[in-house]
């Protein structure tokens, strides 16, 4: 079974950076697209970054500029590098197959404060 587990959150002030990084296993990050999502209360679920097999990125107009999305095929992991921060980037981040195909793991709580 694929699971998915993040980490990196934490609070950090505006304009600081944080890394995420989602640990796969039942799936290869090689040969899958993979993505970040984010869910702040009371909101929907977007994604925020995609990268494909071939290595292209694309992410959502709110973080582009700001965060970057990579892997490392050799630990099977995705990041997330998050620069700029602001408090609206608050919300719960979590991985997943770049379309979100797979079980939604608990997620890492990013916290930005004015």
């Amino acid at each position: 079974q694929v699971q998915l587990v993040e980490s990196g959150g934490g609070l950090v002030q505006a304009g600081g950076s944080l890394r995420l990084s989602c640990a796969a296993s039942g799936i290869m990050v090689s040969i899958n697209a993979m993505g970040w999502y984010r869910q702040a209360p009371g909101k929907q679920r977007e994604l925020v970054a995609r990268i494909t097999s071939g290595g292209s990125s694309t992410y959502a107009d709110s973080v582009k500029g700001r965060f970057t999305i990579s892997r490392d095929n050799a630990k099977n992991t995705v990041y997330l590098q998050m620069n700029s921060l602001k408090p609206e980037d608050t919300a719960v981040y979590r991985c997943n197959g770049g379309y979100g195909l797979y079980s939604w793991g608990k997620g890492t709580l990013v916290t930005v404060s004015s």
